[in-house]
């Protein structure tokens, strides 16, 4: 899952980062709105964290821009891709498939008036790490219907605990490696490139070339032993499906 953060604390931008590439997410930061504008114009985002008190404008402004809610019209795997909401005074901007907003401002009306303009939730400052990823994993269930265990055949994974098991053994992995295989069983059956890979599982701070989805697939593919699970689908990408 790849999030939007718009966050113009830096040293509360700094450990929500950390936190959330520890926990698998692959994270873009943003300090304004016209950064975040800047990356939503190119990045179909899973998830946008956004904050409202922002030194160029207010987050909610920018909500707006994005239009109507990304989880019920955009694609399932982060807004839409060829389309969009444009700011009449911005560029054409990807709505990501759902929004949380990230603030101070804890009055009823606030709240209100964040989710009347489009979020799909509203979370207080000063918040509990742990919450803030509670909540990504109601949105990522909200967004395709699924629990908080995901399986094909005898492998499962826990997105709440981390734990992945296949025919009941422990199967360890880096975060990104975890990140790949959630990805993978959000999709179960389709075809996935490694363009959108990179896309929903790598960050702005990830090596940019191809040949690192190739790297970390060989390595996953081994960890989750015989028979494969991940296969090779030739010209067009990589299918997650259950062994025969």
């Amino acid at each position: 899952m790849r999030i939007l953060l718009l966050e113009d604390d830096e040293d509360l931008a700094d450990l929500v980062a950390l936190g959330l590439r520890n926990a698998s997410y692959a994270v873009d930061r943003a300090a304004t709105r016209a950064k975040a504008e800047e990356l939503l114009a190119v990045t179909a985002y899973d998830v946008a964290c956004l904050d409202l008190g922002l030194p160029d404008g207010d987050g909610l402004d920018l909500l707006r821009s994005l239009g109507g809610n990304g989880g019920d019209g955009g694609s399932r795997d982060g807004g839409s891709r060829d389309g969009g909401s444009r700011d009449s005074s911005g560029p054409q901007l990807r709505r990501p498939a759902r929004v949380l907003l990230l603030t101070a401002r804890d009055a009823v009306a606030d709240r209100v008036a964040g989710l009347d303009a489009g979020a799909d939730d509203y979370l207080v400052k000063p918040f509990h790490f742990a919450e803030l990823l509670a909540r990504l994993r109601a949105l990522a269930r909200r967004s395709d219907e699924r629990g908080a265990v995901l399986g094909v055949g005898d492998l499962t994974l826990d997105q709440a605990t981390h734990e992945v098991r296949r025919a009941g053994r422990e199967v360890r992995l880096t975060t990104r490696e975890f990140a790949l295989l959630r990805y993978f069983l959000h999709r179960p059956g389709e075809v996935l490139s490694a363009e959108e890979l990179l896309e929903h599982v790598w960050d702005a701070n990830a090596d940019p070339f191809t040949g690192s989805v190739r790297v970390i697939l060989s390595r996953l593919r081994r960890k989750l032993g015989e028979p494969p699970l991940i296969h090779t689908v030739t010209g067009a990408g990589y299918r997650l499906r259950e062994a025969p």
